[in-house]
């Protein structure tokens, strides 16, 4: 069935009727699945999208390079820059390693590095879908910094159900709905039997209640 923009918006606005937080809150796309064969990696989910808006609240962006490239990413507003020093001084720190895993959003690596990266931080990493991004020491790393702060991850691994933050509640219900569509017509084009194979579709904020968008 298709899923009418009128029916995101009016989900919208239910969501912004929740309880008010001291906090800017994330805004997720929930979406339940049925019919599908998770035993086939085929049908596993696990796409990068990006959106048409940048949430307003920053997605964290790690870089790890060297010389001229961390210089430039440093000036071009990445998060966090690691070099190899810092890089080796995390080896066996698994605490340091997974707090980094949890506060950073988007991770990108230096050719040059990016063995270095994987034997450190892949184990940890590599389960959350959050493994570097590799780019060559001359890239134009301004427009990748913007672009990896539109994009988001969807994945579903051995559950039927995916949840991906699309957005922050300070956005205009315009530019929400704008990511939502991106991301449902990414999984339409992604599964077996397209929209078929979503049972449920529901928007809501991080501590609010999910509420369901309507489809006829």
């Amino acid at each position: 069935m298709p899923v009418q923009r009128e029916a995101i918006l009016k989900a919208l606005e239910e969501v912004r009727k929740a309880k008010k937080r001291n906090f800017t809150q994330s805004v997720d796309l929930v979406a339940n699945l049925t019919d599908i064969d998770l035993k086939k990696p085929e049908n596993r989910i696990n796409e990068t999208v990006e959106l048409p808006h940048p949430a307003k609240k920053q997605t964290r962006v790690l870089v790890f390079a060297s010389g001229d490239l961390a210089t430039r990413a440093q000036t071009a507003g990445a998060d966090q820059v690691l070099g190899r020093e810092a890089l080796d001084a995390l080896g066996g720190d698994k605490k340091a390693i997974k707090k980094l895993a949890q506060t950073t959003d988007s991770f990108i690596a230096e050719t040059t590095m990016m063995a270095s990266v994987g034997k450190v931080l892949g184990p940890v990493l590599g389960p959350r879908g959050k493994m570097p991004m590799p780019v060559p020491p001359n890239a134009p790393i301004d427009n990748i910094l913007a672009r990896q702060r539109r994009m988001i991850r969807v994945r579903n691994r051995d559950q039927l159900n995916i949840q991906s933050k699309i957005g922050s509640e300070d956005m205009s219900d315009q530019e929400l709905a704008d990511n939502i569509q991106a991301v449902i017509s990414r999984l339409e084009s992604r599964l077996p039997k397209g929209l078929d194979n979503v049972r449920e579709l529901g928007v809501k904020t991080s501590m609010g209640p999910i509420v369901d968008i309507e489809r006829k």
